[in-house]
């Protein structure tokens, strides 16, 4: 792994609504990560958002910290999946 394993990449799409950006980070609070950075943009009437997340001090698993926010996800209409920084990097070839 590298020096930033404790990284995680989520990534937020769907129909723009108030709140989304306020959610999310309450899930990524209560599980104790610090948002590091955050790029977001409203295209036509859809929202994307990329975060770049420190779990190094979360006091939940990374898979407890997924399923909480696929599950905010379900409850405001929202595609939302985190993956760990160095998955995302091989995946999307960065």
């Amino acid at each position: 792994m590298s020096r930033n394993s404790h990284r995680i990449i989520v990534t937020v799409i769907g129909k723009d609504r108030v709140g989304i950006i306020a959610n999310v980070s309450a899930v990524l609070a209560q599980a104790g990560a610090n948002i590091l950075d955050i790029s977001q943009s409203v295209m036509d009437e859809f929202f994307v958002m990329i975060m770049m997340v420190d779990v190094e001090h979360a006091g939940v698993s990374f898979g407890e910290l997924k399923a909480s926010l696929n599950a905010k996800g379900e409850e405001m209409g929202l595609r939302i999946d985190a993956q760990h920084e160095d998955v995302f990097k091989f995946m999307h070839r960065i």
